[in-house]
């Protein structure tokens, strides 16, 4: 019935001035949410974001690894940025959190199964009601993405940061999926249809490496920028 509403209400027609105060309110509201992000994550550092499902339970072996992940990049001075929920997001934000690290989550409002974890530094949770606005902190802020089993909003980051780079749109940063049972079917539609289809290029497939431990995804963030060498600032 809501989502009825819902679908109803945007039918309905609505005078210019209603819509003008709308959108201009709206607009207030998207920037601010993005001065809010510039100002708190410009002043972090070098981070990972770590992406996977929200339902993921505390005995999954995913979220263990996440858990491992988020401490092994600690240790090498990298801060961990996630969605700031529940499952894998709460596995990487725990990991970072109690091996002393910089713990970071960008959690946004949904009417259901979305609310930010008790692993996040109190002055690095930051709450959006705009998932653009989201993933635009992620991809800003992010030396690398490890992409842990996840649904379709997993999905949406990952393919969002492969087409960025792809397309030249950013500069390239490594982005890593853990898991190979799991990214298996998907990768090989990519690779048996897409890429037969010559909707995308050879090359295309070197954008993410696909790992099964915790010491490979954290091992390919770091052999990528010492081929840079580039060092975390702090």
């Amino acid at each position: 019935m809501v989502n009825d509403d819902k679908i109803r209400s945007a039918f309905e027609n609505k005078t210019w001035q209603e819509i003008k105060v709308t959108d201009s309110w709206q607009i207030f509201k998207i920037m601010a949410e993005f001065v809010d992000g510039f100002e708190k994550l410009a002043k972090i550092g070098p981070c990972v974001s770590i992406f996977g499902s929200a339902r993921t339970s505390h005995d999954n072996k995913y979220y263990q690894m996440a858990v491992k992940i988020g401490e092994l990049l600690t240790e090498r001075g990298y801060g961990v940025i996630t969605g700031g929920g529940p499952g894998i997001m709460e596995a990487g934000n725990k990991g970072a959190f109690e091996a002393g690290g910089k713990s970071v989550g960008l959690n946004i409002e949904l009417p259901f199964e979305q609310f930010h974890n008790r692993y996040i530094d109190r002055d690095k949770l930051m709450e959006f009601d705009y998932f653009f606005v989201r993933k635009v902190m992620f991809m800003k802020y992010s030396q690398g993405y490890i992409v842990l089993p996840g649904g379709f909003g997993t999905l949406d980051e990952l393919f969002e940061a492969i087409t960025l780079i792809q397309t030249g749109k950013i500069a390239r940063f490594p982005i890593v999926l853990v898991g190979s049972d799991y990214w298996k079917g998907l990768l090989d539609w990519v690779e048996q249809t897409i890429l037969k289809e010559k909707n995308i290029s050879p090359e295309d497939l070197n954008l993410y490496r696909i790992v099964d431990t915790a010491e490979e995804a954290a091992e390919h963030i770091f052999r990528f920028y010492d081929k840079y060498v580039l060092k975390p600032n702090f």
